[in-house]
């Protein structure tokens, strides 16, 4: 995979994920930063382990638009902080 086709997304606490940029736009958000261009974004209010949750799901959405229909798990300790991230990434 080239650099190109991926987005560093790195969360407040320094924890980078590299993923596929078609499941990066799954967040309307994401596109629009500039920050985008140097392919890689920072979200100074998310944690790693919400930012790598939000990266399952992205991952999940993607295969969902394709056709494949599974459950998205959602631990539910993580639920209130998930259900804030949205609100920042409108997905």
């Amino acid at each position: 995979m080239k650099r190109k086709d991926t987005v560093k997304l790195i969360s407040a606490d320094e924890m980078e994920f590299i993923i596929d940029k078609d499941a990066a736009m799954v967040s309307q958000t994401i596109g629009g930063f500039a920050e985008m261009e140097l392919g890689e974004v920072t979200f100074p209010e998310i944690s790693a382990v919400i930012l790598e949750k939000i990266c399952q799901y992205f991952y999940w959405a993607l295969q969902y638009s394709r056709g494949k229909e599974t459950e998205f798990h959602i631990e539910p300790e993580l639920t209130l902080e998930l259900m804030m991230a949205p609100n920042y990434l409108h997905t």
